[in-house]
């Protein structure tokens, strides 16, 4: 789900632009083949701060200087950012999406974080919601902070959150029912529907905090976790070892 995706295959962008331009949709569907069918609440899309869960809160808080949203969705951080004095640019690889962040008053770009030519810097890099997600599969973390250091200054930080989803493998015993030979328990794929639109399924990735640590520490990130979450989930803050020594 890396590319740009056009209006006919973005069942959430739609959904974004109908709440937006009407205040209600329909049904967003949420498919895996690893769990039974889910539906995302549009309009917790558009939610403000007081309805955000804690992690969103913290990273909110500890944004600094100017800020990349990435995966910006419907702009609900990039606009609480912005109304702090926060420099805001969000990207999201849905031209709906951005199409409504720009009518919400956001600086919004249809930009992939994996397209090299993007460079501009910033001081903050948010990945909210799970917007690690975008990384797909754990081997691909390494070309994940490749991007990351091309995007953040010096001293800069990279604040995100995920969740532990080993929980739905375990057993009444307490021991769980992963097969280590699938590979990462933790990346799923996905799809979802929208009304007529179907999108094309894509990998999300779930990363616990030491996955998520052991990764860093091999890419020349520190990683520290800043709040847990009300279900598995936690908020970390991710910075460059060379810059340990820099003001932030």
């Amino acid at each position: 789900m890396n590319d740009i995706i056009v209006p006919d295959k973005d069942p959430m962008g739609r959904a974004i632009f109908d709440f937006y331009s009407t205040g209600k949709a329909a049904k967003l569907r949420v498919l895996s083949s690893m769990f039974y069918e889910d539906e995302i609440p549009v309009a917790t899309l558009f939610r403000s701060y007081g309805d955000m869960p804690l992690p969103e809160q913290q990273a909110l808080s500890l944004a600094k200087g100017r800020v990349l949203d990435i995966g910006a969705g419907a702009g609900c951080h990039s606009i609480e950012l912005m109304r702090r004095g926060h420099d805001v640019v969000a990207i999201d690889i849905s031209e709906l999406s951005v199409n409504v962040m720009r009518e919400r008053g956001v600086d919004a770009r249809p930009i992939n974080l994996f397209d090299d030519t993007f460079d501009e810097k910033f001081d903050t890099l948010l990945m909210a919601m799970n917007g690690v997600g975008i990384v797909g599969r754990v081997e691909r973390m390494e070309q994940f902070f490749r991007c990351v250091k091309r995007l953040l200054t010096p001293g800069g930080q990279l604040l995100l959150d995920s969740s532990d989803i080993r929980y739905i493998f375990e057993n009444e015993d307490g021991s769980m029912d992963i097969d280590l030979a699938a590979g990462y328990y933790g990346e799923v794929d996905f799809s979802m529907r929208y009304k007529n639109i179907k999108g094309d399924k894509f990998d999300w990735l779930y990363i616990d905090f030491d996955t998520l640590c052991f990764y860093a520490n091999e890419n020349g990130f520190e990683c520290e976790k800043c709040v847990d979450g009300e279900h598995y989930d936690y908020l970390a803050r991710l910075t460059r070892t060379a810059d340990k020594k820099i003001p932030v």
